[in-house]
């Protein structure tokens, strides 16, 4: 047998080194060395002793650059996998037909986020729907795939339970399994042959032959290649689910995004209904695109028209320091309220502090208030917020944020159904915004009527949307002075 080696992997980018150390000479990180143990047996092919061949179809075994080349010489596309989740789709990627968005055969998505979010009940829902019937061309019959949810954490019953809260408990197609050990899961999706395996989640699968605990690096590691390994070799699409640690990193150790084909992020607040699905790796699509969803009774709700439901909560009211943007992510317009508060500080420790937004753009515009606005801003706290908990960090809210602390500062408010877009440059000027005439006719259609935008000048046209007035500004001053 071979001997087994101690290493010392660094859970913060993945590299081995032979004796422990405080820092990670590779990414600076202190104290992120784990002690792991190496078999040099691991290293081959955990299937096939290391051999390069895939299974023929009629028996026996090809080389697999000989099956690359007949792939490439028969031209074949790869159907995707559709959840029915529009929102989920349109995370995952695809063509812009809906039908060609969704999952690839083979591949291998990480879904990761804070313990009681909702990935579960998602992917639950996501699994009954890979399960039903779906209808891709009105030529083809429909298409139906083979489910298995394995539960790491629950028992059968327990997701029986959910599943029926959910709605998907009546498809022939969904398989449950709740084991925590990897091989007898892979014995089992051998015998099945599923088109998706949901495995909720990785930090609780271990195979037996290692002695590190069930979440450790080795065992994430270990676990994780050879799970990657068969949605290769048999075209298994499988759907991981990775907690997020107390140090904010995705299950664990970050070598699993590396060895991964997605990872998507799931974020919200378990105190608010709003949840947000974003790509933060994607090898098949973008991952500009986001997922808006709202968790109600019945499972996790789509919200096609966005966050705007949270943008027009506040009412018909007037209130100083809230100013709506209409920020973009990916190819969808989303509009935010953006909010700011100012209260009495002292000059040198004055405070600034942000919620979703940049730090360090937040400061900026403070200065530029400062120097061209005429705020005097030096001796008050300021905080600013994105409504909804969404991350805006396009440069296109500098001007809806300034405005909310300008309003914060004189207590003056904007009328409710009034946007802000543009650039703020450091000297005070306002620069034009990309997609403007896209978020004026979503704003539009949301039923906003009046829009701070910056002036095209003399040799551009300002855009025309029905039912909305532009209101074109050249600097800073000027906008301070519309509130006014």
């Amino acid at each position: 047998m071979a001997k087994t080696r101690t290493i010392f992997v660094c859970t913060s980018c993945g590299s081995t080194h032979s004796r422990w150390m405080g820092k990670c000479p590779d990414c600076g990180t202190w104290d992120s060395l784990e002690e792991s143990q190496f078999d040099k047996s691991a290293s081959t092919d955990p299937h096939r002793g290391g051999g390069g061949f895939v299974e023929a179809k009629g028996g026996g075994e090809t080389p697999i650059a000989t099956a690359i080349t007949e792939v490439m010489a028969n031209n074949i596309s790869v159907k995707r996998l559709p959840t029915g989740i529009s929102e989920l789709d349109r995370v995952l990627g695809g063509a812009e037909n809906e039908q060609s968005k969704g999952l690839v055969p083979g591949s291998v998505v990480l879904v990761g986020g804070e313990p009681g979010i909702g990935k579960s009940t998602l992917l639950l829902q996501a699994a009954g729907a890979w399960a039903a019937p779906v209808k891709l061309d009105q030529a083809s019959p429909d298409w139906t795939s083979k489910v298995l949810y394995v539960s790491s954490e629950e028992s059968a019953q327990q997701v029986q339970m959910r599943a029926s809260r959910l709605g998907v408990a009546d498809s022939d197609n969904l398989f449950v399994l709740s084991d925590t050990n990897l091989t007898r899961i892979m014995e089992q999706a051998r015998k099945l042959k599923p088109d998706v395996c949901v495995i909720d989640s990785i930090q609780m699968i271990y195979k037996s032959d290692l002695e590190a605990a069930p979440g450790s690096v080795t065992q994430l590691r270990r676990c994780c290649s050879e799970l990657v390994y068969f949605a290769k070799a048999t075209g298994t699409a499988i759907v991981l689910v990775g907690h997020v640690t107390k140090e904010g990193t995705l299950a664990g150790p970050r070598m699993l995004e590396h060895m991964v084909d997605a990872v998507l992020y799931f974020e919200g607040d378990r105190y608010h209904s709003a949840r947000i699905v974003r790509a933060i790796k994607n090898r098949f699509g973008t991952t500009l695109e986001l997922g808006i969803f709202e968790m109600t009774g019945q499972g996790l709700q789509q919200l096609p028209g966005g966050m705007s439901v949270a943008a027009l909560s506040g009412g018909d009211e007037h209130r100083a320091g809230a100013v709506v943007c209409p920020a973009m992510h990916g190819s969808r317009c989303v509009l935010v309220e953006l909010q700011a508060l100012t209260a009495t500080g002292f000059v040198g420790s004055a405070k600034r502090k942000s919620s979703g937004l940049d730090s360090n753009r937040l400061a900026m515009l403070i200065a530029v208030l400062e120097q061209h606005g005429g705020l005097r801003l030096a001796d008050r706290d300021v905080f600013a917020s994105a409504v909804g908990g969404l991350k805006i960090i396009e440069p296109a809210s500098d001007l809806a944020l300034g405005l909310a602390i300008a309003g914060a500062h004189y207590k003056r408010s904007l009328p409710p159904t009034t946007i802000a877009i543009g650039e703020v440059g450091l000297g005070g000027e306002l620069r034009p915004a990309t997609q403007l005439e896209q978020r004026l006719r979503e704003s539009a259609r949301l039923g906003y009527t009046h829009a701070f935008i910056p002036d095209p000048g003399k040799h551009h046209k300002l855009p025309k949307i029905k039912g909305m007035e532009l209101i074109p500004i050249k600097n800073v001053s000027q906008a301070i002075e519309r509130l006014m």
